[in-house]
């Protein structure tokens, strides 16, 4: 039996509709398991019988994570945000934690699960944390921009057994205090946390980079997707 993946689901103001990369979903496929999005709901008997269908969940780009969840008043004009989706994957994180049943976070993944747990963010980093490193690239979206050293020792380094990797980027927020709960596993050349663990989980991985873009041209991204299906045993 192949293992079921929660995906949360993209948002679409302006047509009011749910949405998907497809590269989230071809990753998780390729790698080997069934990825299903998830409706935007705060039912709570709803979201456990979701939790309890899957074996994984992964948390997606997107919106910016609303500063409210980690005290901050927002940045005019800089931030949007989607509410009802801060709620559901808020419960669906706390859910499958509990649960401990495999997450891997991407580029808003990292972040929203960084203040989940009570970590803080760069709400902008042009304004907040300006550096020559290029976090906002244009298309294509499959070519690395810079850099990341890769921490020794962290489940990261012991599955892509290397300690630089080439990265895309496009993200205009980033980890700030990284929570207490969450370990780095990598770190930008301007010294932004690109990737975390969470150390007494089965398997809690976050990027802020996009392995969904690049998996089928770079080995290291494919890698990521086939740890996280393959930790759900």
């Amino acid at each position: 039996m192949k293992r079921i993946v929660g995906v949360m689901p993209l948002w679409d103001d302006e047509k009011d509709s749910i949405w998907m990369l497809p590269g989230y979903m071809e990753g998780v496929l390729q790698a080997g398991g069934i990825p299903v999005i998830f409706p935007f709901t705060e039912n709570e008997q709803e979201l456990d019988q979701l939790v309890c269908m899957c074996d994984g969940f992964l948390f997606t780009g997107g919106q910016d994570v609303s500063p409210d969840l980690y005290q901050e008043i927002p940045m005019e004009g800089l931030i949007e945000t989607c509410r009802k989706r801060d709620v559901m994957e808020k419960t669906v994180l706390e859910k499958a934690l509990k649960a401990d049943k495999p997450i891997l976070g991407i580029c808003r993944g990292i972040q929203f699960i960084n203040v989940s747990l009570g970590g803080t963010l760069y709400q902008d980093i042009p304004s907040q944390h300006p550096s020559e490193t290029n976090h906002q690239q244009h298309a294509p979206y499959d070519i690395p921009v810079h850099d990341v050293t890769i921490v020794k020792d962290s489940p990261l380094h012991k599955c892509l057994k290397t300690d630089c990797l080439p990265v895309n980027s496009c993200h205009h927020q980033a980890v700030k205090e990284l929570a207490e709960g969450l370990k780095p596993m990598a770190y930008s050349q301007d010294g932004l946390v690109e990737a975390a663990f969470m150390e007494d989980k089965t398997f809690l991985w976050a990027v802020q980079w996009h392995p969904e873009f690049s998996f089928k041209t770079d080995p290291y991204s494919k890698m990521i997707f086939d740890s996280f299906i393959n930790a759900m045993g």
